[in-house]
């Protein structure tokens, strides 16, 4: 059989296509997939970065807790147990309210101050 020279025949034209086709599909392909691992591999850079934001904040709000509570503990009085003020005997009210009696003549005292001051001793 003889060969032709020149243009390639029907046959040669199409297993040619079919070559070029096909490479570049698997080029494509392969690009797709290359591209897909990129991206796949961005994300997890982002989410990992992200939870390294999220424990980091997390780790500062609790040192900022834990330094609120320590100065809290600092400002804060021991709290001592004080016993509670003795009921004043009669005599004692009577005493008290005359010598308040005695501050509002001297004026150092307004009748409402002296009212206040009254109700108290009553009271107690």
């Amino acid at each position: 059989m003889r060969r032709r020279m020149g243009r390639p025949g029907l046959m040669g034209t199409m297993a040619r296509t079919a070559v070029v086709a096909g490479t570049a599909t698997a080029v494509s392909g392969g690009m797709r997939r290359h591209s897909a691992q990129n991206a796949a591999a961005e994300q997890q850079a982002a989410a990992q970065q992200q939870q390294a934001m999220v424990d980091q904040a997390a780790d500062q709000a609790a040192a900022q807790v834990q330094a609120q509570q320590a100065q809290q503990a600092q400002a804060a009085p021991p709290v001592q147990d004080q016993p509670a003020p003795a009921a004043m005997s009669t005599d004692d009210k009577i005493a008290k309210i005359k010598e308040l009696g005695e501050l509002k003549s001297a004026g150092l005292l307004s009748e409402e101050e002296f009212a206040t001051e009254k109700a108290k001793v009553l009271a107690s």
